[in-house]
């Protein structure tokens, strides 16, 4: 980019950077459901995955990680009351705790001003599996509701008729990219004017056997410590081998401080108040499968640029850290040429699994807790850092950040989609533009 460009791009930044208010939100978790659950095994980086065997006729008997939730999709009925895919329950059920938490009520919003920005990387992925071994393996035929179960904006619909949202309502399907994708373009959208008021997020539920097995295809997933299914994933460890799969959602309710203020919200009830202040997102344009740190540099330097803040301003990182060798060396390379190696990095994959598209909405929740307790969770399972990183890990013990104001959360995406979020508290002082650089 020209030096006359990128000033440009610098100025306008700094022109739109008011941080948007986030006023609920909601969860559905293999660490739990309310903050309580999700802070204990946050902080003390107990992991939820387990040992899954899958078997499918025809193929070898597979044992696979994976972090489930607790969570009867049965419970929760649409605007059909009708069943729901898997996915699209946990959707509903995250947005609706995350309304509850912002005293968003039915008929409180104008309903042309509210809109519904939610990603999904493989939305449906329950139903369609399901579907299929029935039509091909069972000969049976297939509900008359498949297709709307199915569909990308399954959950998209479902929200919007449940709060009644006309504004716009868009899915986001950019792999695991998708709910940071989401929540950041709400935030624009607010920004811009377009609307006041967002209900965004993600989900995923994959723990299907054609998803599984597919994921297990693609090398990509972690094998099965013997005598410890809990240690399988480990992000930026020397001996890292892959990830884990994960399932769940998580929601917040975005407004602009201006209908906040006229709402008197002062943020979720219980916590100190959240801003959304900064985000950005690009493409690597490189490969569909391995990262590009130089794509993920200019992702983060642009998302600190639109908050108005410096990189010494980030109390810490909420890193994408799937575990595989490519994906964390090109990270710690991006991170390392944007923060040096004085910010305390942290990841959360091998806590949760990898949610895939939900995972970046689930990832910013927790750098929000991270920032409510003013203490930075550690990377379960790092025991040896990869030498060649050289980066502050935090890793054994949470550890404390007295004054910690921001917080930074990467999500990157396979066909080279990077998206990053910046979220701060609601009462530091604004970013001044002449920071943005």
């Amino acid at each position: 980019m020209s030096s006359g460009v990128e000033h440009s791009v610098i100025a306008a930044s700094a022109q739109r950077a008011a941080p948007v208010r986030i006023s609920g939100i909601g969860f559905v978790t293999p660490l739990g459901r309310t903050a309580e659950a999700f802070d204990d095994a946050l902080f003390n980086g107990r992991s939820a995955v387990h040992a899954h065997r899958l078997s499918i006729s025809g193929l070898d008997t597979m044992d696979i990680p994976v972090a489930s939730c607790d969570f009867d999709a049965a419970e929760v009925r649409g605007s059909s009351r009708l069943p729901l895919d898997r996915g699209t329950a946990m959707a509903l059920a995250a947005a609706q705790d995350a309304a509850a938490q912002a005293g968003l009520k039915p008929g409180a919003v104008d309903a042309e001003r509210l809109g519904i920005f939610w990603g999904s990387g493989l939305a449906g992925a329950g139903s369609f599996d399901t579907t299929t071994a029935a039509l091909y393996g069972e000969q049976r035929r297939m509900r008359p509701t498949t297709v709307l179960t199915v569909m990308p904006n399954a959950a998209v619909a479902e929200l919007a008729l449940h709060f009644g949202a006309q504004g716009a309502a868009i899915a986001y399907a950019c792999a695991c990219a998708s709910s940071a994708v989401a929540i950041g373009e709400a935030m624009r959208a607010i920004r811009g004017g377009w609307i006041d008021v967002a209900i965004v997020g993600g989900h995923e539920a994959m723990l299907t056997p054609g998803v599984m097995a597919s994921w297990q295809a693609m090398r990509v997933m972690a094998p099965l410590p013997a005598h410890a299914p809990s240690a399988a994933c480990r992000p930026f460890s020397r001996d890292r081998a892959g990830f884990a799969l994960g399932e769940g959602a998580a929601a917040l309710v975005l407004e602009s401080e201006a209908h906040a203020h006229a709402r008197g919200t002062s943020g979720p009830r219980g916590t100190p108040s959240f801003v959304l202040a900064g985000y950005a997102t690009n493409c690597d344009g490189t490969h569909i499968t391995n990262p590009d740190a130089a794509g993920q540099v200019r992702a983060m330097r642009a998302a600190l640029r639109d908050a108005g803040l410096d990189a010494a301003q980030i109390g810490h990182v909420n890193a994408h850290g799937t575990a595989t060798m490519a994906g964390d060396a090109a990270e710690a390379a991006s991170v390392r040429e944007v923060f040096g190696n004085t910010v305390p990095v942290c990841a959360t994959k091998a806590l949760h699994g990898h949610v895939l598209g939900g995972g970046g909405a689930i990832e910013l929740v927790a750098a929000l807790r991270a920032l409510a307790r003013a203490s930075v969770p550690p990377i379960a399972n790092l025991h040896a850092p990869d030498p060649a990183f050289g980066l502050d890990f935090v890793r054994g013990d949470a550890r404390a950040v007295p004054g910690m104001r921001w917080a930074l959360s990467n999500s990157f995406a396979f066909g080279g989609t990077n998206a990053v979020l910046v979220a701060g508290l609601a009462d530091t002082p604004p970013p001044s533009p002449s920071r943005a650089g």
